[in-house]
C-alpha cells in the first residue's frame, strides 16, 4: 500500500510541510508527491537503511546511562525526510542571527571592560553579580576585534500562526554542527531522487569556513596556523563532533595532558617528533576546567598557564572564556534592549515572550499562572531542569513556586509554544513530530558567516516538546531552497 497523507494531522501546529488543508506547501509539493506514491515497505526500508549507514559510519553520541552504570554511545537517532525551508524566510532569519551575534559579542566585550550598558540603567547590575557563568579572570581583557563568541548556536522556533522566534542562544561550547553535515550525506544516499528536482543550499563548506575563522585568530603570521580541538576526551557527549571537525579541518585532535604552556607563555603540544608550538585552541572544555591554575585546581582536563598564554595573546582560544556570560536564560530575555542598546536597531528575529521572575510584578504574574507556562532555571542546558506547567503535576508545580521563591533571579517563565511540526518516519507510515533549528554563527573579526539551515532537532516521541538527543530526540536534513 501506499503511504496515506489523507490521515496526517498536526493539529492546531503550523507544519513545515503540509497546509491545514493538508495540500501541500508549494516549496514541498515534489517530497509531498514522492512520500504519497511511496510504498509503506519501501519507506520503512530506507529508514532501517538510514540506520545502517549511520552505525556504519560510526556516528554516535555519549549518553549516561543509570541502568547500565555509565557512560554508553548509541547511534545518531535519524529520520529521513528532510525539512524545507524557503530561500526567501531564510535570508530574513540570516540577518536577523547576524544582528544578534553582533549585540551579544559586544555585549559580553562591554560587561568585562567599561560596563557602559550597566552604567546607563539597560542591563541591571544584580543579573550580572549573580551570573553563574562571569568570569572575574577575564575582566579587561580584549579578544581580538572584540569577539568572544565564535561559534555560536541559536535555537529557533516557529509558533502555531507561523513566527519564529529565537528560543536560546549557546555561547560556551555549542554543538551538533557535525550531525549537521552528516545528516546531508545520509540523506543523498537514502533520497538520490530528491536531488534530481531539489537543489538545497549546501552546508559542506561549514568546515573551511570555521578553519579560516580559527587561522584568524592565530597570534603568527603563518600561512597555515597550527590549529588544536581540545577536547574532554572520549567520554564527553560530543567526543564525535571534536574528532570529525578536527578531521576535516586538518587540524590537531588533542587532550590537555597533549599540551603545555612554557615560561614564555606560549602553547606547545606534546608530539613523538618533539614540541610544536599551537596557534589556535578550539576549545570544547567548559571554563571551569580549562586552567586549572586559575579555575577549577582539580582539574585533569585543562592546561595549566593557558590562561596567561590567552591573556599575552599567544594563542587563540574559540570561544573565548567567559562568553558563557552570556548564555543565560535571564541575560536571554534581555536581548531585544541589548540589540538596541549597542546597534541602534530592532530586533530582526524576536525572542519568545518572557517573564523575568526577577522582578515583583512578573514573579507574581508567574506563580499565579504557573500551570500556564514553562519555567526554566538561568544556566541548564539539554532540557532539563525545567517544568511545562500544562504537563506538571500539582507537586512539581508547588516545588517549582518554591524554588522560584528562594531565588526568583534564577528563572524565567514563557508561554507553552505550538512548536512547529514536520512529517516523520513512523514504522511503515509518517506522523507530525515537533521540532526546533539550531543555526550555527561564526563571528570573526572580519566576518560573520551563518549555515544555511543548520541542525533539525525532532521530538521523536509522539507529543513530546523535548527535541535534545539525550532525551529521546532526533534530527533531520535541514534544505534552504530557491522557489
Amino acid at each position: 500500500m501506499a503511504i496515506d497523507l489523507t490521515q496526517y494531522d498536526p493539529g492546531e501546529f503550523h507544519d513545515e510541510m503540509l497546509e491545514r488543508t493538508n495540500r501541500a506547501r508549494s516549496f514541498s509539493k515534489d517530497l509531498v508527491s514522492l512520500l504519497r506514491g511511496m510504498p509503506e515497505d519501501e519507506l520503512e526500508a530506507r529508514q532501517s537503511s538510514a540506520e545502517l549507514a549511520i552505525k556504519e559510519m560510526g556516528i554516535t553520541f555519549t549518553v549516561y546511562s543509570e541502568e547500565q552504570g555509565g557512560m554508553i554511545d548509541r547511534a545518531w537517532p535519524f529520520d529521513i525526510i528532510p525539512r524545507i525551508i524557503p530561500k526567501s524566510e531564510w535570508d530574513d532569519i540570516e540577518v536577523g542571527l547576524k544582528q544578534r551575534a553582533k549585540a551579544l559579542n559586544l555585549f559580553i566585550d562591554d560587561l568585562y571592560n567599561a560596563q557602559k550598558i550597566i552604567k546607563d540603567g539597560v542591563f541591571p547590575a544584580e543579573v550580572l553579580e549573580e551570573s553563574k557563568n562571569f568570569r572575574e579572570q577575564c575582566v579587561g581583557v580584549r579578544p581580538p576585534g572584540g569577539v568572544w563568541a565564535h561559534i555560536c548556536g541559536s535555537d529557533l522556533v516557529r509558533d502555531a500562526d507561523g513566527t519564529v522566534y529565537v528560543l536560546e542562544d549557546n555561547l560556551r561550547v555549542p554543538s551538533g554542527v557535525s550531525y549537521m553535515l552528516e545528516n546531508r550525506l545520509i540523506t543523498k544516499r537514502v533520497f538520490p531522487e530528491l536531488f534530481e528536482t531539489y537543489a538545497p543550499l549546501p552546508v559542506d563548506d561549514y568546515t573551511t569556513d570555521l578553519y579560516e575563522m580559527l587561522a584568524g585568530l592565530s597570534p603568527r603570521l603563518r600561512k597555515r596556523p597550527a590549529i588544536a580541538v581540545l577536547t574532554p576526551g572520549i567520554y564527553n557527549s560530543a567526543y564525535f563532533e571534536h574528532a570529525y571537525l578536527a578531521q576535516q579541518m586538518g587540524a590537531r585532535l588533542v587532550e590537555g595532558r597533549d599540551l603545555y604552556v612554557d615560561r614564555d607563555d606560549r602553547v606547545y603540544m606534546r608530539t613523538v617528533s618533539g614540541p610544536q608550538r599551537v596557534d589556535v585552541i578550539y576549545r570544547r572544555t567548559d571554563d571551569e576546567f580549562l586552567d586549572p591554575e586559575v579555575f577549577n585546581p582539580d582539574s585533569l582536563l585543562g592546561v595549566p598557564g593557558l590562561m596567561r598564554a590567552w591573556k599575552t595573546g599567544n594563542v587563540g582560544l574559540a570561544n573565548a572564556p567567559g562568553a558563557g556570560v552570556a548564555d543565560d536564560k535571564v541575560v536571554y530575555a534581555f536581548v531585544p534592549e541589548i540589540i538596541r542598546y549597542y546597534l541602534d536597531e530592532e530586533p530582526k528575529l524576536p525572542n519568545v515572550p518572557t517573564y523575568r521572575c526577577m522582578y515583583p510584578e512578573e514573579c507574581a504574574y508567574v506563580l499565579g499562572h504557573i500551570e500556564e507556562l514553562v519555567i526554566k532555571p538561568a544556566n541548564e542546558s539539554g532540557g532539563y531542569g525545567m517544568l511545562i506547567g500544562p504537563r506538571s503535576t500539582k507537586a512539581e508545580r508547588k516545588t517549582f513556586a518554591d524554588l522560584i521563591k528562594k531565588n526568583p533571579r534564577n528563572y524565567i517563565a514563557q508561554p507553552t509554544l505550538g512548536i512547529s511540526t514536520v512529517p516523520t518516519v513512523v514504522g511503515k507510515t509518517v506522523e507530525p513530530r515537533h521540532v526546533d533549528l539550531r543555526p550555527f554563527i561564526l563571528s570573526g573579526e572580519k566576518k560573520t558567516t551563518v549555515t544555511t539551515g543548520g541542525l533539525t532537532r525532532v521530538a521523536l516521541r509522539k507529543g513530546s516538546l523535548v527535541v535534545n538527543s539525550s532525551q529521546g530526540g532526533g534530527s533531520k536534513d535541514t534544505w534552504i531552497v530557491e522557489v
